[in-house]
């Protein structure tokens, strides 16, 4: 003998989303994509509308420092550069980030970013937040196309809050950080 099964009725198994239509279902969820990969950033953080995501590289590295005298003050803290390796999102290394700043495929490729937009970030202790805008100067290859990059999710790298003094001018630290990167492109 078949038993009948009990059904559950489409707005029962879904709640609340059943009531949307699929174009809007669909709508809703590249909207939460698109937050995904901007970190849900600020405004100013964030590329124009004429650029899409292209692919997001992890950096891992370095942020370097130097105490250095400052006119009429106490000497400070003073960044250097960057030093970092990048990854893609199976964790292979695919290149280098460093002062300029640059970042540099292991095809050649390569680019340099002059900032747009700045945040805080979230994360005590961490380097903000940015917008930069990209320029090749590299061959043809991965990174040839992009047009912005966004520094985001970043842990670490802030410069330290004590030890530079007048006895310690000229001394350098590396200050370990993690940052994923969002390189854009322009729509096409």
């Amino acid at each position: 003998m078949m038993r009948k099964i009990p059904t559950v009725s489409r707005s029962r198994r879904f709640g609340r989303l059943a009531q949307f239509s699929p174009r809007a279902l669909v709508a809703l969820i590249a909207a939460a994509l698109a937050a995904a990969v901007t970190g849900c950033a600020s405004p100013a953080v964030q590329p124009s509308g004429d650029e899409v995501p292209l692919m997001t590289v992890a950096a891992h590295g370095v942020q370097i420092y130097e105490c250095r005298a400052a006119q009429g003050a106490a000497p400070a803290w003073a960044f250097v550069a960057p030093e970092a390796d990048l990854f893609d999102g199976n964790g292979r290394r695919i290149g280098k980030h460093g002062a300029g700043p640059f970042w540099q495929h292991e095809d050649g490729s390569r680019f340099t970013g002059t900032v747009r937009g700045r945040m805080d970030s979230p994360r005590p202790g961490a380097i903000p937040w940015l917008l930069l805008a990209a320029k090749n100067d590299g061959p043809a290859g991965a990174f040839a196309r992009v047009s912005s990059v966004q520094r985001l999710e970043t842990v670490g790298g802030q410069a330290p809050a004590e030890g530079c003094d007048a006895a310690a001018l000229g001394k350098r630290v590396h200050i370990a950080y993690r940052a994923d990167y969002v390189l854009h492109t322009a729509r096409s």
